[in-house]
């Protein structure tokens, strides 16, 4: 049985009013003027329609937080051109890693929906981060400060990186989303999550299939009281909570969140908690951090099926840093309590084997009550060992060995 949110799912009024996005129609000319003016006009209590076999070009950052009581209906085609140059200099800027976005959705009582598709005209970006990795490259749908309001039907195509960046958000749910984008060059598609939380309560994600190179979800700092369920993803890093701690000076929070009926195939890992150490540390050129403070508590993955995933299980504070001994030395000062994995099936790749996951906390004051239940997921080498480090194996059903392999 599905799970319901916590808080109700929101149920909008009536609108009175349609309102009909006129296009250029030509795929050159910028739509947003059009896009804009017929928000206002449909704005408190309207229903916006992006006409289906139409392609809306848009060219111009649009701040769409002032959105309230709205429908938008996009059945046609909502393409972002590929100006890179212009996008960097005006794309919206978030406060963490480096995220960018075309448009800012924001307000209350916003529903979307329609079957129609938004296309971030990827490739350029993925060949321009290949070449320069300080490119700043958009989210296909920066969500700043939405509440009450469901995201629902839609396709997402080619985003330059993330396909959700969801900051500053109350009561929002994410139904039915269709992610797929991969790179036509020898450039791959990179950090392209389908949808990364932060700062946000009470989000629901499911019924979604996720074909992507990067976290599937990823519930970064301060995300709490998310549940995501009924998700099909395949080529990404899995249901992951951080990363976590990359800060210093800063405190980062992940609690209570339910990851439930999940579906994940050819990816590095199932479920994964990646929490930096207490020592500076870089995972490439526009990713380093380490000595940030936090917790993550309450939180559980239930019902995953794993097939051709490189861990099917992954702790880590030691992200970003490959050497362990360094890990060990510089403990992370982020706790990691309470956490829950039930009923995992399947099997993992060759990467790791004979390795089916790895728990590992860079010391044993800062872990704890971390259980694993009904894990009956084999490597191809045959078995259930996991790496263990400052762990409670009597709490872990899986065979615990300290052949360490590596991390994710």
């Amino acid at each position: 049985m599905p799970y319901s949110p916590r808080v109700p799912f929101p149920s909008p009024p009536k609108r009175e009013k349609v309102c009909v996005v006129p296009t250029h129609g030509d795929g050159v000319t910028d739509d947003s003027e059009y896009i804009l003016s017929t928000f206002h006009a449909c704005n408190n209590g309207g229903h916006v329609v992006f006409s289906r076999g139409q392609t809306y070009t848009i060219g111009t950052a649009m701040d769409w937080t002032f959105l309230k009581h709205i429908d938008i209906d996009i059945q046609g085609e909502i393409l972002f051109t590929n100006d890179t140059t212009y996008w960097q200099a005006n794309s919206f800027r978030f406060i963490f890693q480096n995220v960018t976005s075309f448009f800012k959705l924001g307000g209350e009582d916003v529903w979307i929906y329609g079957g129609g598709t938004l296309n971030g005209n990827g490739q350029i970006w993925y060949d321009t981060y290949a070449a320069d990795i300080y490119t700043l490259r958009p989210v296909l749908v920066g969500v700043d400060g939405l509440k009450d309001s469901v995201v629902s039907d839609l396709v997402l195509r080619y985003s330059p990186q993330y396909y959700h960046f969801v900051a500053n958000a109350s009561n929002v749910v994410f139904n039915n989303i269709n992610i797929a984008g991969a790179s036509r060059s020898k450039n791959t598609a990179k950090n392209t999550d389908g949808w990364d939380t932060y700062r946000s309560t009470d989000v629901t994600i499911m019924n979604s299939v996720i074909n992507n190179g990067d976290d599937c979800v990823s519930f970064k700092p301060n995300s709490t009281d998310i549940l995501v369920q009924s998700l099909w993803c395949n080529g990404s890093h899995g249901i992951s909570v951080g990363s976590l701690g990359q800060y210093v000076g800063q405190y980062d929070i992940v609690s209570s969140v339910m990851a439930s009926n999940i579906s994940m195939h050819n990816a590095s890992d199932g479920a994964r908690i990646k929490v930096w150490p207490n020592t500076p540390s870089a995972l490439s050129g526009d990713l380093q951090g380490g000595g940030g403070k936090g917790m993550v508590r309450n939180i559980t993955f239930e019902d995953f099926t794993i097939d051709n995933v490189d861990y099917a299980i992954e702790i880590t504070q030691c992200y970003g840093q490959s050497n362990l001994t360094l890990c060990q030395q510089y403990p992370s000062p982020l706790t990691i309590e309470n956490i829950i994995f039930r009923r995992f099936t399947g099997k993992t790749s060759t990467k790791y084997q004979p390795l089916i996951g790895a728990f590992a906390c860079s010391s044993s004051t800062v872990c704890g009550n971390i259980t694993a239940s009904g894990i009956d997921v084999l490597s191809p080498a045959g078995g259930n060992q996991a790496y263990c480090l400052n762990q409670n194996p009597a709490t872990l059903d899986v065979t615990c060995t300290d052949t360490y392999k590596g991390f994710n």
